[in-house]
């Protein structure tokens, strides 16, 4: 199975930003680099069975195993301790990133209550992407029934664009819903 995502960038999208922006070198035409998931769990401070958890439904989304992520420094008003347990991330490449954003765009965010279409403010003026996502059960995947508690997530998708006007041609050309 090849990512439909993938065909559409290759077919129609890079034509359209190659006339859009003028852009005489094949090699500069801006693409997807990776898509990085990323889990912060500060409750696993006191309770480290919550990671697990957070580790497989991580795991589920994506298709790939998640690795834990540790605390770089001790925050003694947190009880945080260097070198601690606290997150879970995966980065996507290639195929896996392409099916994943196919999933994303078309099948989970239409799935989010009120869904008004995403924020056109969260790019870092490199031409990278994050988007918070509250509620991690709009993905198929994770069956609802076995979760104790929702958790949130952030999704960085990095791109090649030297800015954000590019990435956002990009984003949209591939079908990202961005709202008003």
């Amino acid at each position: 199975m090849s990512a439909r995502l993938k065909e559409l960038y290759a077919k129609e999208v890079r034509k359209k930003i190659q006339d859009e922006f003028g852009i005489k070198n094949a090699m500069a035409i801006p693409k997807v680099e990776k898509v990085v998931l990323n889990m912060g769990m500060g409750d696993a401070i006191q309770n480290s069975k919550l990671l697990d958890a957070a580790v497989d439904e991580l795991g589920q989304i994506t298709g790939q195993k998640a690795i834990v992520t540790k605390a770089k420094k001790s925050i003694a008003s947190f009880k945080l301790r260097e070198g601690m347990s606290i997150g879970t991330r995966v980065t996507l490449r290639g195929d896996k990133m392409y099916e994943f954003l196919d999933r994303l765009i078309n099948i989970a965010l239409p799935r989010v209550r009120d869904f008004r279409g995403v924020p056109t403010r969260s790019f870092d003026g490199r031409g990278n992407y994050t988007l918070g996502i509250r509620d991690h059960l709009i993905f198929p995947e994770i069956d609802a029934g076995k979760v104790d508690k929702a958790k949130g997530m952030n999704i960085t998708i990095v791109t090649t664009a030297k800015n954000d006007e590019q990435a956002r041609f990009l984003l949209r050309e591939l079908g990202m819903p961005f709202g008003k």
